[in-house]
């Protein structure tokens, strides 16, 4: 059996090594640098390094897929406009490879390119007689492609009262991608928040991302209007937002 761990919150240096007690098998470790790859006006490609840490050979596979939102969510699809090399790799212990991201189309004139770097340890054959549980590492790291045009980032809010919570909305209407990174919502005039979130999450150019959150109806129902108090690579934000009808 093989347990797959995804990361998206990832340090400097991304330190990938898990494992797990009661007889679990490691199957690997190695680090990603660097965790995000920016392809500003006029480059075509990008370089990622791994380095294998542990003490034996580790077998890595490399993929991309198209990154876009749809109904408020990350949706991934297969893509022809972007490639990685190589796309399955051997890397002995202490030893380093570099993984090249390349572009099969141009930059878009208007709006930034999103796809999605996948790199996935491939478990060696368990030992005879193991009965453990061989662990499996998964990496993806967000690729944004600069547009040729001014880079604008701007997010519009907005929230819906649901029987279960709200459902929170951020629109960016730029072109280029809006990093958020924590958010209190509450209620005018409230010293406490009724409702917080400390996710990493991107908001992509042109595209709406949502959160649904949990929060107790009765306490929002007639609300008009609440306050946002958020964190983004554009700017910190304290902002009343509509609720829609």
């Amino acid at each position: 059996m093989s347990a797959i761990a995804t990361f998206f919150r990832l340090p400097p240096w991304l330190a990938v090594a898990l494992c797990i007690a009661m007889g679990a098998a490691h199957a690997g470790s190695f680090q990603v640098n660097p965790i995000r790859v920016e392809m500003t006006k006029g480059a075509t490609s990008a370089a990622i390094t791994l380095r294998n840490d542990g003490d034996e050979p580790i077998v890595v596979q490399s993929s991309i897929v198209g990154w876009s939102q749809e109904k408020g969510q990350d949706v991934y699809a297969p893509t022809n406009e972007a490639l990685v090399t190589p796309p399955v790799m051997t890397i002995a212990p202490g030893g380093e490879q570099i993984v090249r991201v390349g572009l099969r189309r141009g930059q878009d004139a208007q709006r930034e390119l999103t796809y999605r770097v996948y790199l996935q340890e491939v478990p060696p054959p368990p030992k005879p007689g193991f009965t453990g549980l061989q662990v499996a590492l998964r990496v993806g790291l967000p690729v944004f492609v600069a547009p040729a045009s001014a880079a604008i980032r701007r997010l519009e809010w907005s929230a819906q009262i649901r029987p279960d919570g709200i459902a929170l909305s951020a629109q960016n209407t730029g072109n280029s991608h809006v990093q958020v990174t924590d958010f209190e919502l509450g209620l005018p005039g409230a010293s406490e928040p009724i409702a917080h979130e400390s996710l990493l999450v991107y908001v992509l150019a042109g595209q709406t991302r949502t959160w649904n959150l949990s929060v107790a109806t009765d306490r929002v129902k007639s609300a008009r209007e609440l306050r946002l108090k958020a964190f983004t690579d554009a700017g910190d934000i304290d902002t009343p937002v509509n609720v829609e009808p």
